[in-house]
């Protein structure tokens, strides 16, 4: 977010004195990011959608629920009712509990991967955008390989390498978005490194790796935020995809893409409820982070 620039007007007494105290009351009335943010409709309507789904995975088996585990063969794929508001599925397991139940595994997954991405990601961009030169070139190749490939087609081939878990899934979609994270904070870097403020403290004789930290860091954190949110989107429907494909989240989570994968044969019978509402769920939570990224990315831009 831009802030007013102070400036400083020819002194002349009391026009001078009247000038500046405009400028500095101007400055003052400048809402921060977090005000800017609180009054954004696009920002709080997508944080009101997040703010449910993380409500579901912290205690939405806790609330009298049924139990989304819970097999009753004897009322397999039943449409919706006032018994079961979402219906059952092909084991009788309730699917409203297993739709709140399955935003937990997803909404540790996905952040966690998104973390470990934007980590990632801003080291490579520091150094590559800070170095220039040899380094800058060697990691731009790499990162330009990398990001040539399919980013699903590339997690599937380090998943069947590594094996299915967890773990697996998020280190692998981590380090799958470094790539883009570092291009986007590299050209962030590029633009200030040769300012004002970087040869000062160059000739201060501070470390590199103090100026990348202390200096141009907190310059590009802007830009790092508004990426993290975009990559926290495209973890969600990245962990879904590979769930989906059986390469993800394994059962017997009852987490949104799985539970798609062993139902969407039934949908042919037209039991539409087993698989409609685990897609809903995931839509809504990546709508509601793009719109959270929409509004950080307009409260920026201010």
């Amino acid at each position: 977010m831009t802030t007013p620039a102070k400036f400083d007007p020819p002194a002349g007494g009391e026009a001078h004195a009247a000038a500046l105290a405009i400028a500095e009351a101007e400055w003052a009335a400048t809402p921060g990011l977090g005000a800017t943010l609180l009054h954004s409709g696009t920002f709080m309507t997508g944080a009101a959608i997040v703010s449910f789904w993380v409500l579901c995975a912290l205690i939405g088996t806790h609330v009298g629920l049924q139990d989304p585990y819970a097999l009753d063969l004897l009322n397999a794929v039943l449409p919706p009712s006032a018994t079961h508001w979402f219906g059952t599925d092909q084991l009788g397991r309730d699917v409203f509990a297993r739709v709140i139940a399955g935003a937990r595994d997803i909404l540790t997954i996905a952040p966690l991967a998104t973390l470990l991405g934007t980590a990632a990601g801003t080291a490579l961009g520091l150094a590559a955008g800070y170095f220039e030169g040899l380094l800058d070139a060697v990691l731009g190749r790499i990162l330009e390989a990398l990001l040539a490939l399919p980013l699903v087609i590339l997690a599937l081939g380090a998943l069947a390498a590594l094996g299915a878990s967890n773990a697996t899934v998020i280190v692998v979609i981590g380090l799958t978005f470094a790539p883009i994270t570092a291009r986007t904070v590299r050209a962030a870097v590029l633009a200030e490194r040769h300012l004002d403020y970087v040869s000062a403290a160059q000739l201060r004789g501070e470390p590199a790796w103090s100026i990348m930290g202390s200096e141009i860091l907190p310059n590009v954190l802007p830009s790092i935020i508004v990426e993290a949110t975009v990559r926290l989107g495209y973890a969600i429907f990245t962990v879904a995809t590979l769930s989906f494909l059986g390469f993800g989240i394994q059962p017997p989570s009852p987490d949104w893409g799985l539970a798609m994968a062993d139902h969407y044969t039934l949908m042919a019978g037209g039991a539409w409820w087993t698989v409609a509402f685990d897609a809903l769920a995931i839509a809504s939570l990546v709508v509601g982070v793009n719109l959270m990224a929409d509004g950080v990315q307009e409260a920026l831009d201010r």
